[in-house]
């Protein structure tokens, strides 16, 4: 929204929301949105019926061999999505009453696949707007021009690191020199065509190793012209990344601690970089004043954005971490993630798996996030996987998500 808007109070203590903005959010008649008071201030949710957001893998093959990747833990097959299932993709987005955001994503490299710009403009004349997440490798000028061309809306490129050296450390057989001149060539192209379009957001995942660079990784905003900044912490999959993880000291705190700090709005520089580090350590923990209504704990982010996300081989899930089996660590608690999935999207359409019973049942339990506090917990052999927890619940559970404490994050 461009301007403010005001809800009206009506006689009776209910609110009305200017029709625009109760569409854009997907409120119905006799629908019904989670609300939440947060000190002053009051969060009304997106309701769970609403699919707003669908993450597309094309792939789970990649160019680089990162640290932080997924793909270090697991044992499936490298899969490439068919032009059968993409196409059955497209045609459910078709159906939907509002064209929700495609984001080309997942565990692998989008611009691997040989048929990506394709996919780009297949889902573009949905009339959705289109992300793309890239290691920004594979961004040649040929890639780039089409980009601006087929009017992707956002570009975001995984960056953790602003120096050579650190940005190799996690990025295996990535050249950051590459990448830049990547970016650069995109900034120079999108001015000669007069375009905004792609956006660029920069991705950076936080680690020990790499924080003192992230003061330098924001200066992008005006070398390339990035508009938006996702920090997120490291998901640990080895020891040696559960080493680097920045989130440890707070992970078995209450979620409700007992001081409330109000947090003028900082300017982050060399000097001051020393608050943001100290955020995202968890130092201040989390009733931080406008931080804890950003990073909610107990909230599932995929259905709080209504998201679902379509595997390679055309397999649906409510969330990116259930595309594959794959382990991580809790603690020092090497905890198992096995997938789960709601059904293909080569024998359903897309709006009929979103509206199965199952898949409304397992987002009313997520938006009430009724599961124990594994992640803070954490003392049982329940926390070794998700398929079962002390309140009964079957798959998935969900306690010991890091995604729900807020310390993960996706594009």
């Amino acid at each position: 929204m461009g301007t403010n808007e005001y809800v009206e109070i009506m006689s009776d203590g209910s609110l009305r929301i200017p029709p625009d903005v109760a569409r854009a959010m997907g409120f119905t008649p006799g629908g019904r949105a989670k609300i939440q008071r947060c000190g002053e201030q009051l969060i009304l949710r997106r309701p769970t019926t609403a699919l707003t957001r669908v993450y597309i893998e094309p792939t789970t093959a990649c160019n680089l061999r990162c640290r932080t990747c997924i793909r270090n833990v697991w044992d499936e097959p490298i899969g490439h999505m068919g032009d059968d299932t993409f196409s059955r993709v497209v045609a459910g987005l078709r159906t939907l009453p509002d064209p929700p955001t495609v984001v080309f994503g997942g565990l692998g490299e989008p611009f691997v696949h040989p048929d990506i710009l394709d996919m780009i403009r297949d889902a573009k004349r949905t009339e959705a707007r289109v992300e793309v997440i890239s290691n920004g490798v594979l961004l040649d000028e040929g890639r780039v021009r089409a980009l601006i061309d087929l009017g992707l809306d956002e570009l975001w490129v995984s960056l953790d690191g602003a120096s050579a050296e650190c940005y190799a450390g996690v990025r295996v057989e990535g050249d950051l020199g590459v990448v830049m001149a990547n970016l650069e060539r995109l900034r120079d192209l999108k001015i000669k065509a007069r375009s905004q379009k792609p956006r660029i957001g920069i991705a950076f995942v936080a680690m020990k190793r790499n924080l003192a660079e992230l003061p330098e990784v924001l200066k992008l905003e005006y070398r390339i012209g990035a508009r938006e900044f996702l920090v997120t912490h490291v998901y640990p999959h080895t020891e040696e990344l559960l080493d680097e993880a920045l989130y440890r000291r707070s992970l078995g705190d209450s979620m409700q601690s007992r001081s409330h700090i109000r947090l003028a709005r900082p300017e982050f520089t060399r000097d001051t970089a020393w608050i943001l580090d100290a955020m995202i350590k968890g130092h201040f923990g989390p009733r931080i004043e406008g931080l804890d209504a950003l990073w909610p704990s107990d909230t599932c982010p995929f259905v709080l954005r209504g998201c679902a996300c379509v595997r390679w081989d055309g397999q649906v899930s409510p969330c990116l971490p259930l595309l594959h089996r794959h382990t991580s660590y809790l603690g020092r608690r090497l905890r198992t993630c096995q997938p789960y999935t709601l059904g293909s999207i080569r024998e359903h359409d897309l709006p009929s798996l979103w509206q199965a019973p199952e898949y409304v049942a397992l987002r009313r339990r997520l938006e009430e996030f009724d599961f124990p506090p594994c992640s803070s917990c954490n003392s049982c052999e329940l926390a070794d996987d998700n398929q079962e927890d002390c309140f009964r619940n079957g798959p998935p559970t969900c306690g010991g998500c890091l995604w729900a404490q807020g310390f993960i994050r996706c594009p």
